[in-house]
């Protein structure tokens, strides 16, 4: 009996739905007792505590308040645990969402340390973003680099792989402070001016 395929399945944005299934307090729904979230580090987490904001921005400069975002990092001393626990001090994996009102999004982490590549070259501190939103078929995928690493980002194998060193700064995330503790600056624009530089991998 010959083998009959199945037509591809049409392929759909992330809609408003993520939200729904992913990001319970930013649509508005009770949270689940084991919810992965933006505090990727407690307080007895070991390590330099930063807290990451920012805002996504549409190809016209309008922001998107409906974004979601996954991130994957070391920890402090470079090393990646895939294993998630919620009662560890510290994971690897955390997710968040742009708010309605002011379109923000937020995450609370460690500084993440060196990760060496698979040649064995040193990346400079660096966190890997993931962002979902409607009107994008497949996730994008993004690097948090940080502006005080001057020096390591100037070495690092990844960012020198952007031809254009003016977009390699579309990577790195401002230093600020919130509440007087240590805090960086990152926004993602999807399209434009400014584009922040996306990977395919």
């Amino acid at each position: 009996m010959p083998v009959q395929l199945l037509p591809e399945t049409p392929s759909q944005t992330a809609g408003p739905y993520v939200h729904i299934g992913l990001a319970l307090a930013a649509a508005g729904n009770p949270t689940r007792e084991q919810e992965i979230w933006n505090q990727m580090a407690k307080p007895e987490a070991p390590g330099e505590h930063i807290t990451l904001v920012g805002h996504v921005y549409d190809g016209n400069g309008h922001l998107v308040r409906d974004s979601f975002l996954e991130f994957w990092q070391a920890n402090h001393e470079g090393v990646y645990d895939e294993e998630y626990n919620l009662d560890k001090p510290f994971n690897c994996f955390g997710r968040t969402a742009t708010t309605f009102d002011a379109g923000e999004w937020t995450i609370h982490t460690v500084k993440p340390g060196v990760v060496k590549t698979a040649a064995g070259l040193p990346q400079a501190p660096h966190i890997n973003v993931s962002l979902f939103a409607r009107g994008i078929n497949i996730h994008l995928q993004t690097r948090i680099y940080f502006e005080d690493e001057a020096e390591a980002n100037a070495k690092d194998p990844v960012l020198n792989l952007i031809e254009n060193v003016e977009r390699r700064q579309t990577l790195v995330a401002k230093r600020c402070e919130i509440d007087g503790k240590p805090a960086y600056r990152f926004d993602i624009r999807i399209q434009g001016e400014g584009e922040t530089v996306f990977f395919d991998f």
